[in-house]
């Protein structure tokens, strides 16, 4: 989506939060967002982060999005590590302890909370990437990232309401 919408694609984008730590908890439990910090999973305060970027430093948010994930999915760190988090939004251009202490906000754990609550009572998301167009949401998994044109083939098929799950059986490589 990111490299769709730097390539002048005319979507209109909102990146919600969705925590999966949240939706792996039974349901007799309290909520990640209701937990002390301490017993957070690796995803909550990497979260915030985003949170906080998105809604204070929005001409940075693309970059600190994609700093945050190529933390965990392509430098292996670990999310839990403020150390990594911190240089996630630094590559991105933000200042780590001004992120930081926005993340650290009672407002932006009640932001998590509503829009996972919002996406997960409303759409039934259950994983991520999720794409919502109207009242139709798609959990969608690509092989490649940053690829436009697979993005713009999948969104086509968002509006097909008769297909409910395509999966491939073995991946040929």
């Amino acid at each position: 989506m990111i490299a769709a919408v730097r390539g002048g694609a005319d979507f209109d984008v909102r990146y919600l939060a969705f925590s999966l730590d949240q939706i792996h908890i039974p349901e007799d439990e309290p909520p990640v967002w209701d937990r002390d910090p301490a017993e957070w999973g690796s995803g909550v305060r990497a979260l915030c982060y985003g949170i906080a970027a998105r809604d204070h430093f929005p001409d940075q948010f693309l970059d600190a999005h994609l700093e945050l994930f190529a933390a965990r999915h392509e430098r292996g760190g670990k999310l839990t590590d403020v150390a990594v988090l911190h240089d996630a939004v630094a590559r991105a251009g933000i200042d780590p302890d001004a992120i930081a202490e926005i993340a650290a906000r009672p407002e932006t754990l009640a932001t998590l909370a509503r829009e996972h609550t919002e996406a997960v009572g409303r759409y039934a998301v259950f994983g991520v990437p999720t794409f919502i167009e109207g009242d139709e949401a798609v959990f969608i998994r690509f092989m490649e990232r940053g690829n436009v044109d697979d993005l713009h083939r999948a969104l086509d098929l968002l509006q097909w309401d008769r297909l409910n799950e395509f999966k491939r059986t073995r991946l040929p490589r």
